[in-house]
């Protein structure tokens, strides 16, 4: 079963570098950091053996879904993914984050990452057992959040998504040493009309250059833009998750 809840008091930040030229041409700088409080509703699974313990752990999947969820109605969120098959009685061994994304925004790293730690700080979470996926725009938000926050996370699996690989190629040394420890399982559909196949194929590609000893990408042959049905029904996906660590 779910939980509904409201992640009010976030901030996301953001730190600006401005320089500007005086009059006698010596460059000055400022600092400035700006933030601002933000919500998030999020669906939150925890499973059924949680709490017996008082001293386990448990690893933790953090789900965002696509832009068609996007807006105010919180149970949007569980027609596709995880929070679907939770919704069908599924039972699974992790904790389960499935936040919403507002209307006409995409997903915010400063705000994943704030909402990671609260439910991080909150909850009896593994944190060497922290999972990313999405699918589609929550495709596109799992390799932007992961190739520049690697160190967060243990795997991740994108689906029908894509990014930037000019962020994996200037990306810090220590970020580029997590990226090369990060499993990265990906999936696509091979006639994929809305992100086509070819940008999952060059992250995929930007990672094995870069270094990534475990990068993976499934195209299943005959799926369309629906990719993650079969993606996230494939028991494979969560084993294969639960065999990763973040050390």
């Amino acid at each position: 079963m779910f939980l509904l809840v409201t992640a009010a008091g976030l901030t996301a930040c953001t730190t600006f570098h401005p320089t500007k030229m005086a009059d006698n041409q010596i460059p000055q700088s400022f600092k400035r950091r700006l933030s601002k409080p933000v919500q998030a509703n999020y669906l939150l699974y925890l499973p059924k053996d949680y709490g017996a313990n008082k001293t386990n752990r448990w690893p933790l999947i953090l789900f965002l879904h696509g832009a068609g969820e996007r807006g105010t109605n919180i149970w949007k969120v569980a027609v596709h993914g995880p929070p679907k098959l939770i919704k069908q009685k599924q039972q699974f061994p992790f904790i389960v984050i499935s936040p919403q994304c507002p209307e006409g925004e995409v997903w915010s790293n400063d705000l994943l990452l704030n909402l990671l730690d609260r439910v991080t700080a909150k909850y009896a979470v593994d944190r060497s057992r922290i999972y990313l996926t999405g699918l589609s725009m929550g495709g596109f938000g799992t390799w932007n959040l992961a190739v520049q926050h690697p160190e967060r996370f243990a795997a991740i699996a994108p689906i029908c998504g894509g990014g930037d690989t000019i962020n994996i190629l200037l990306t810090t040394p220590a970020k580029a040493r997590a990226l090369k420890t990060l499993g990265v399982w990906a999936f696509h559909g091979a006639k994929d009309p809305v992100v086509n196949v070819e940008e999952s194929q060059r992250m995929v590609a930007a990672l094995k250059k870069a270094g990534c000893q475990e990068v993976k990408l499934t195209v299943y042959p005959e799926a369309q833009h629906d990719s993650w049905t079969e993606a996230y029904r494939n028991q494979e996906l969560y084993d294969w998750f639960l065999a990763h660590r973040r050390q």
